[in-house]
């Protein structure tokens, strides 16, 4: 993508793809947030504020979405970052989570976890709303069900890495 943009196009399953690449060349661990982990960076860890988006109550600050988007996809960074120092977390496109999609929390991992069933064609969860939506969806605590084969010009992804123990 150009003017660092977010990667978009992709589905769950190229992510997974390109996360296996990448972890082979780089010699590291990348991979997908869980669900709880993008929520929990999202809201701005343990420096949150409490705001309905990534570090604000005013999408207009931290996002792009269909009153403000121009109908594409912006340059990371270009609104305010969160209280982490993250960009675009609400806005601009929703993000793949490695997690596959439960109808309610109930019996979720406590742990942070990524929460998975047995069904490996399951539906998968996206985060953080698009350029394309309303501010609704652009909520930190908006979920969205998604097939992992799907690929949309307003989904793409973010990683995260795995540290190593210090054992």
């Amino acid at each position: 993508q150009e003017d660092n943009r977010p990667v978009e196009k992709v589905s769950w399953n190229d992510t997974q793809d390109f996360i296996k690449k990448l972890n082979k060349k780089a010699g590291k661990t990348y991979r997908l947030p869980t669900e709880a982990e993008w929520e929990f960076a999202a809201q701005g860890g343990i420096y949150t504020e409490g705001y309905k988006y990534s570090g604000s109550d005013r999408l207009k600050e931290v996002g792009w979405y269909d009153e403000n988007s121009g109908n594409a996809t912006h340059p990371v960074g270009e609104k305010m970052a969160n209280e982490l120092g993250l960009y675009d977390m609400s806005g601009n496109v929703w993000e793949w989570v490695e997690d596959q999609w439960h109808d309610n929390y109930k019996g979720a991992p406590t742990d942070g976890t990524v929460w998975v069933n047995q069904d490996a064609d399951a539906g998968r969860v996206v985060r953080g709303g698009g350029w394309i939506d309303r501010a609704r969806l652009c909520r930190v605590s908006f979920r969205y069900l998604y097939s992992p084969a799907g690929r949309n010009d307003h989904i793409g992804f973010r990683l995260a890495l795995s540290l190593q123990s210090a054992g």
